[in-house]
């Protein structure tokens, strides 16, 4: 498990958002996250985030379902169980394009999803810590990540002047555990209070 302390900070609208963030990054500052109520154009581009691998994973996906077809209807009927159907050969390719293209389909789509979901640690009752709740509403949370170099006073007042509102200083679960939010089932159990500042 791994508790993290972190400057959390929100904003009530994606046009003070995208300038802090610049700023956040211009002046060195870790970004841990950003969380918004819905997906904004131009984020990542913003926080500096490469493009993602998905469309790579989901072609390797799809080969290994192309190959899994053809290796297993080669096998299936030109050595497990050959027959003469209508006189065809044994290995008709051109009869198996469509149960190949459903099991490439197949591979594709539910590796990807695979590949999403333990990428962000998606998955029945498997919990993570939140920073703000209301980022699933109509607030715009930033959450920057404090190392041994960082001075958290001066950290709060350069947000505040960004347009940051009720910024705290929390320890946070960066993992995801078992169990539910009502009964604390993490192996370490986080009691520190956040320090809100005004």
């Amino acid at each position: 498990m791994s508790v993290k302390k972190f400057i959390v900070t929100s904003f009530d609208d994606e046009e003070i958002l995208f300038p802090a963030i610049r700023q956040v990054r211009k002046s060195g500052y870790k970004i841990h996250d950003v969380y918004t109520p819905f997906p904004i154009h131009g984020l990542d581009k913003a926080m500096g985030l490469r493009d993602t691998s998905l469309h790579t994973a989901g072609f390797v996906y799809a080969i290994m379902g192309t190959a899994t077809a053809l290796a297993f209807m080669t096998w299936i009927f030109t050595t497990d169980w050959p027959m003469n159907i209508g006189g065809k050969p044994h290995f008709a390719l051109p009869a198996w394009i469509p149960i190949t293209f459903e099991l490439t389909v197949l591979f594709s789509a539910v590796g990807m999803v695979l590949t999403f979901c333990y990428l962000c640690q998606l998955a029945p009752f498997v919990k993570k810590d939140h920073f703000r709740l209301r980022s699933t509403d109509d607030l715009f949370v930033m959450a920057i990540e404090c190392t041994t170099k960082t001075n958290e006073e001066q950290a709060i007042a350069f947000l505040a002047q960004l347009g940051g509102k009720d910024i705290t200083v929390e320890m946070k679960e960066t993992e995801w555990w078992l169990g539910r939010y009502d009964k604390d089932d993490r192996h370490t159990l986080i009691k520190t209070e956040p320090e809100i500042i005004h």
